[in-house]
């Protein structure tokens, strides 16, 4: 599931192990609350060196948890960890909240912040805890294999030609190479039911006998290995932007790339609509025609020397992902097309591709290829993303190479764990309908194996992981979930509960819109009839 890399630091070498932690400046004894039940393991907390996490009050700690939990007195890894406490009296105390970003590779240290982001003050009764999950960010070790992997002007992505093929398979060899070499033992423990483990680690640590739990993307997959491993471990669950649990992991992303396609030209289409302001084309076709020209142009001549094809790609993928990046890309392509504005350009590029930094790159290979085993014939994967690049050629061979060191991947794969939430007591799923990264069928899955959860959509909506970001309709009903255990009746049939308007369009400064745009319009753009989203499944991307 190919995401925007996070740009985290960390190495794995055996001297990490014995330097002092950097998430934190020292012990501070006053921190924290008593404990409801003795720890299997305990975190000393201190003062953070973020300094948002300072600002916001919170506290950081390592947590030792095994390397290996069939030998759970062996070699021990730490867990970097925030938590910002309850503001509430301890009368009113409603548990530990855990926060998963997504990724996999995401750190989540910063996100014990996201309760002062619920309304109401709904987050205030809870402990919020951060964590950068193994391998990750502060944690130690955390795992690099190739840090200039993402360096510019790569290989063109599609290949045309045998020795474009060779090339990129040869780099993901060496990059599975690389990584079986630097990461050591962690990367035979990198899986996703180890880090649900790491999980409940945390929660014995805090003292609690359950936890709640907020996950994004796929923090939402690992909610859900969690809740299937830990059921009455689960007290709320808040699941945004859903990982379809049949998919894991080469479906997923061949499912992506067709959804991918559909949001970047509703992108394209957006750009048209006001193209008295960026002057990119009239209508989405032409939009897409321009992007196409100025990709292949950078094949020969580079934006500031750095940005080629793949870069380009990147760039743009962005706008399929989050809505609230429309404005600015749509100011880079243009300040490129009309005034030759590398500098802006290639700052997306190294904010879309985090060169110099492989660390979210490594560890989400070193989870989804440990997952489960992915397909070992090239002739397969060389098939499929033909097929798909067919009908969807956007994102499909960027995507195909992101996966491809899981041909070669040096750690065992395992078996994905059969998600099962009919025991977990309380879910409530939220997910934009035409979200690329996690495709809503993928929600609507989730849904109908957690008899005890209810879904939120927002038809039409095409941004990724974007609750508590000021859609009141959402966030205002996540807070009375929060808050009193509220979510919406569950409706007869396979379809959402409740529905929501997504956040509106940007809409560019003293901008006039094209009406020919406007009515040439993606159909995919369109919202869909609430009755429909109510009763209906929408169909998966592809099969």
């Amino acid at each position: 599931m190919k995401a925007k890399l996070i740009v985290v630091a960390g190495t794995i070498t055996a001297t990490l192990l014995a330097m002092a932690p950097a998430a934190w400046a020292g012990p501070d004894k006053s921190a924290g609350h008593a404990p409801t039940t003795a720890p299997a393991a305990s975190i000393t907390w201190g003062t953070c060196a973020s300094a948002s996490l300072k600002a916001a009050g919170a506290q950081c700690g390592y947590l030792a948890v095994p390397l290996d939990y069939r030998h759970p007195n062996g070699t021990k890894i730490q867990l970097a960890v925030s938590r910002i406490p309850h503001k509430t009296p301890d009368s009113k105390y409603q548990g530990v909240m855990l926060v998963n970003p997504g990724g996999p590779g995401g750190s989540g240290l910063g996100l014990s912040r996201l309760g002062q982001s619920v309304p109401n003050h709904a987050g205030d009764a809870y402990d919020w805890i951060g964590f950068d999950p193994r391998g990750v960010g502060s944690s130690v070790p955390a795992v690099s294999c190739d840090p200039d992997y993402f360096g510019p002007t790569r290989p063109e992505y599609i290949p045309t030609t045998n020795s474009l093929e060779k090339t990129w398979l040869a780099s993901s060899k060496a990059y599975a190479t690389a990584c079986g070499k630097n990461a050591g033992a962690l990367l035979q423990h990198m899986t996703t039911v180890d880090s649900a483990k790491d999980m409940d680690s945390i929660r014995a640590a805090l003292g609690q006998r359950q936890i709640n739990y907020y996950g994004f993307s796929y923090g939402t997959y690992l909610g859900q290995v969690y809740s299937t491993l830990f059921p009455q471990r689960v007290r709320r669950m808040v699941l945004d932007s859903n990982v379809d649990p049949r998919d894991v992991w080469y479906e997923a992303n061949l499912n992506q790339d067709v959804a991918f396609q559909k949001t970047v030209e509703i992108w394209f289409g957006w750009l048209a609509k006001y193209d008295s302001v960026y002057h990119l084309g009239k209508t989405e076709s032409a939009v897409e025609k321009l992007w196409y020209k100025e990709k292949d142009q950078l094949r020969t001549h580079p934006a500031g020397g750095v940005v080629g094809p793949d870069e380009w790609t990147d760039i743009f993928l962005l706008a399929g992902y989050y809505q609230s990046t429309w404005l600015d890309l749509a100011d880079a392509f243009a300040g490129w097309v009309h005034d030759g504005d590398a500098a802006t350009v290639v700052s997306w590029y190294e904010d879309a591709d985090g060169p110099g930094d492989d660390n979210s790159y490594a560890v989400y290979n070193a989870v989804q290829c440990t997952d489960v085993q992915w397909p070992r014939s090239w002739n397969q994967w060389r098939r499929d993303n033909w097929a798909t690049y067919q009908k969807a050629p956007f994102e499909t061979w960027g995507n195909a190479w992101f996966n491809a060191p899981c041909l070669y991947w040096p750690a065992k794969a395992s078996t994905p764990v059969k998600v099962d939430g009919r025991k977990v007591a309380s879910a409530l799923l939220i997910d934009e309908t035409l979200d690329a990264a996690t495709p809503y069928e993928g929600s609507l899955e989730v849904r109908r194996l957690f008899p005890n959860s209810s879904l939120i959509a927002e038809p039409g909506g095409t941004s990724h992981a974007n609750t508590l970001d000021g859609d009141a309709c959402v966030d205002n009903q996540i807070a009375a979930y929060l808050a009193n255990g509220t979510r919406p009746a569950r409706r007869h049939g396979d379809g959402a509960d409740t529905l929501c308007a997504p956040l509106p369009q940007p809409v560019p400064t003293g901008a006039a819109a094209s009406s020919a745009a406007r009515a040439a319009a993606p159909a995919a753009a369109r919202a869909e009839s609430g009755a429909s989203l109510m009763h209906q499944a929408i169909p998966a991307p592809l099969r």
